[in-house]
């Protein structure tokens, strides 16, 4: 909170900020002031305008009007470079690390200051020891999962002891724990007088941590709080205009068997990664499992088996729909009937660069979209257009490249693609990382719907909340072992925080057949 004098100028002040793209006006007149010390929420749906306007105060982009004061002078902030001389540290919903660099490496190239690499490594390993996010400063990054390139990020952005610090969902893919410390790191940055501009669609966190809220509807401020002396849902209801209708997870009986795993384990291929040891797991039609768990702890390595990315040397160890899948790549599991949602939207959910027609063609192959090894064009086109309104995706079209959207409605899309592909099995990995409290309603629903439908669904999440929401059954995932199997209904969050932590007796095969089939 700022606890500064009322005559002191606001640390950041916005001015009829505008920012337009073809067809899109992300931003229009947008004034905001942040004073020293305060902890200022942004809130809005995806696509209202947030990011932008976050990178324009970092200088990754330029307003088309309005003016930007810093500390009470005007100033024009032409590059993140400037933006960090000036203080001002952001740390990205999607993460701006280079795959072959370590996290020292990654780190080095965001600082101003140049450090002995010895000296460096000592720095980081102080400040994500001190902030409860750990990181190895010499792991290579390409092994690592999104919640641990997540801190690397945050890590990042504190070694610059920035006077401004913009936090574009940083807790999305943190544990509980990581969460309450990260925010105890906050209120102490802000009792020594930093800025904080923190986006989230968590609604609990902003009424816990902020001290003020600015809305942002399509593109412009409609109205301001005081996080605190409002609920969730009146807080829900400012971003989207109208109220919100919750998901409902009514009883529904099992079906067959669609997805098993026997004594799966496996090693990793990555030097940092977690190996896979004796996983059973059987997931119903009809019926949705979740896995909970502290990022790296094997997530990566299970999600990979069961979809085919890493092949199997035991026969029998994954099976899909009575069938043994354990050699077959990933088209092949997909012939089957699965279908998979990953963690990273760009690069792996979607190419960065191409149109959300071409993106349906890459996994569309059982729709219809390629015959006789020919791309079907308006087939493609009219796949990606119903998508895009069945899910509410904002966008600009079809054609539009799959890196112009926001991370929110990017998700919406690939969800929404990979359902209307009709699976018999659907894996989905943080289905909700970083999607606005309306789309995420949406996408639960419609995991729901999918379930309802009869298909077995498996939901990799470190989001408890949502996995207690949409699950009948719930495991956990700890140093690459998998816990039973049991229904959500009457599970204390207690006795998973402590399943968290590895307490647990690894499920033996066929164990959590019962529990699963309730």
């Amino acid at each position: 909170m700022n606890r500064l004098s009322p005559s002191t100028p606001p640390r950041l002040a916005l001015h009829g900020i505008s920012k337009r793209y073809a067809g899109v006006v992300a931003n229009d007149r947008i004034d905001l002031k942040v004073a020293a010390g305060e902890i200022h929420a942004l809130l809005g749906e995806n696509g209202a305008g947030k990011s932008t306007l976050m990178k324009i105060v970092y200088g990754v982009t330029h307003p088309d009007e309005g003016s930007i004061e810093w500390e009470g002078a005007p100033v024009a902030i032409r590059s993140p470079a400037q933006a960090r001389r000036l203080g001002i540290g952001m740390v990205f919903q999607h993460f701006s690390v280079f795959e072959t660099l370590t996290v020292a490496e990654n780190i080095a190239l965001a600082l101003n200051e140049r450090l002995p690499a010895a000296t460096l490594a000592a720095r980081i390993d102080e400040v994500s020891k001190r902030y409860g996010l750990p990181v190895d400063p010499q792991r290579l990054t390409h092994g690592m999962s999104v919640g641990e390139r997540q801190r690397v990020e945050i890590v990042r952005c504190l070694l610059q002891s920035p006077r401004l610090l913009i936090m574009d969902e940083p807790t999305s893919v943190l544990t509980p724990q990581a969460v309450r410390t990260l925010f105890e790191t906050l209120r102490r940055l802000a009792a020594e007088g930093v800025s904080i501009l923190y986006i989230s669609h968590k609604l609990d966190e902003i009424r816990e941590l902020c001290d003020v809220a600015t809305i942002l509807r399509n593109g412009r401020v409609t109205g301001t709080a005081i996080p605190r002396e409002q609920s969730n849902a009146s807080l829900a209801r400012m971003m989207v205009g109208t109220e919100l209708k919750q998901c409902t997870l009514k009883p529904c009986p099992p079906g067959p068997i669609r997805l098993e795993l026997a004594n799966l384990s496996q090693a990793t291929e990555d030097p940092f990664g977690t190996s896979l040891r004796q996983i059973n797991l059987r997931v119903h039609g009809g019926q949705i499992v979740g896995i909970a768990g502290v990022s790296g702890n094997g997530q990566k390595e299970l999600l990979a088996a069961i979809s085919g990315e890493r092949l199997c040397e035991q026969r029998a160890a994954v099976r899909l729909c009575d069938q043994d899948a354990a050699r077959l790549n990933p088209a092949q599991r997909r012939s089957l009937g699965l279908r998979f949602v990953p963690e990273e939207r760009l690069g792996r959910g979607a190419v960065p660069g191409m149109s959300l027609s071409d993106n349906c063609v890459l996994t569309g192959t059982t729709a219809g979209l390629v015959r006789h090894g020919l791309v079907r064009r308006q087939a493609a086109r009219a796949f990606a257009r119903a998508t895009i309104a069945e899910f509410a995706v904002k966008c600009d079209g079809e054609l539009a490249p799959a890196d112009s959207l926001s991370g929110g409605n990017l998700q919406k899309f690939i969800v929404g693609r990979e359902i209307r592909l009709v699976p018999t099995v659907m894996l989905v990995a943080q289905p909700t990382w970083g999607v606005d409290v309306g789309a995420s309603l949406l996408i639960r629903q419609a995991l729901i719907d999918l379930r309802d439908a009869g298909a077995a669904v498996l939901v990799i999440s470190e989001d408890l909340d949502e996995l207690f929401a949409i699950c009948d059954c719930l495991a956990v995932l700890a140093g690459g072992r998998l816990s039973e199997t049991v229904p959500t209904a009457g599970l204390a969050l207690e006795t998973v925080g402590l399943w968290m932590t590895g307490e647990f007796h690894a499920a033996a095969p066929g164990a959590g057949v019962a529990h699963a089939a309730v």
